[in-house]
């Protein structure tokens, strides 16, 4: 009987055993009202922490809430739109740019008008005052692609444009520029004669050596050599006549010297192409019906 009882009894230990279940570590009893407290716990992290008193305490600030609105799907399409059209005005930009210079080169000389003012400027600025009127002064260049012609050597049209440049700057250094501005009296070309005597060749350097001849009751009378600068041959000779407008270049010479000054004795070869020029213009009058005592502008 005992061993009997022993045995049941260890029978229904074991069976109570096997009927208990393995308990949970956090025993939901009340699924529902876990439920419902999760949710009131979502809520209180979305609407801050409350403080002692129970008041809720200020929102998070939006720098902390940038990255969760960059990262929004809506903020994207906005910031490729505001992208494309930085990048289309940058674009429109550049067009308006390249089409003002294609405009500038194509209906204007360009670069002529670019060179004679910084000639200018660079002579009366950076470099120092020729006080003598008749000295020689050096303007450095070089032949570039665009100066070619068919032959590949230097046009010669871009011979009386370096000898134009380099005048320009000769005037301003020797002070007559600013002696006419003065005066209220300006200086155009009225006559230019130029010899080729050899071809310069792409990128060759040069100088051009420009001096004052002299003068007459009506115009200044200046020369301009080509040296090459890899022999010092001269390459081409270039004599101009700047005739003076609104005074006289005695006038001028005297308002530079602050005394009256004689002019120099002109070269035998200038007179003779100077009474060339007057024969020609006796010409051009009387084919014009133009009396002797109108003269060339």
């Amino acid at each position: 009987m005992g061993r009997t009882t022993e045995s049941r009894g260890g029978a229904g230990r074991g069976s109570s055993l096997r009927r208990q279940r393995p308990r949970a570590l956090f025993p939901l009893s009340r699924p529902r009202e876990v439920v419902r407290s999760g949710r009131a716990a979502l809520a209180g992290s979305q609407a801050g922490p409350r403080g002692a008193g129970g008041s809720a305490r200020a929102p998070a600030p939006r720098a902390q809430l940038a990255p969760v609105l960059r990262a929004s799907p809506r903020a994207a399409p906005a910031a490729a739109a505001a992208a494309a059209a930085a990048a289309a005005a940058m674009l429109g930009l550049l067009v308006a740019v390249l089409a003002l210079a294609l405009a500038y080169f194509a209906l204007l000389d360009g670069w002529y008008l670019v060179r004679v003012p910084c000639a200018v400027l660079r002579a009366r600025l950076l470099q120092p005052r020729v006080r003598d009127l008749l000295a020689e002064q050096s303007f450095a260049g070089r032949v570039l692609p665009s100066d070619l012609d068919l032959l590949l050597h230097m046009n010669n049209a871009r011979y009386l444009r370096e000898a134009d440049v380099a005048r320009a700057a000769h005037l301003a250094r020797c002070g007559v520029l600013g002696a006419l501005r003065s005066l209220g009296a300006r200086a155009v070309l009225a006559a230019s004669c130029a010899r080729y005597r050899r071809s310069l060749r792409l990128l060759e350097p040069f100088e051009v050596r420009t001096r004052l001849l002299g003068w007459d009751d009506r115009a200044f009378y200046l020369e301009a050599r080509f040296i090459s600068l890899r022999d010092g041959f001269v390459c081409a000779l270039v004599r101009s006549r700047q005739h003076v407008l609104g005074t006289s270049p005695e006038r001028v010479v005297q308002h530079l010297c602050k005394r009256r000054v004689e002019p120099p004795e002109l070269p035998e070869d200038l007179q003779h192409w100077i009474a060339y020029n007057e024969a020609s213009s006796q010409l051009l009058r009387a084919e014009s019906g133009l009396s002797d005592v109108v003269k060339d502008e």
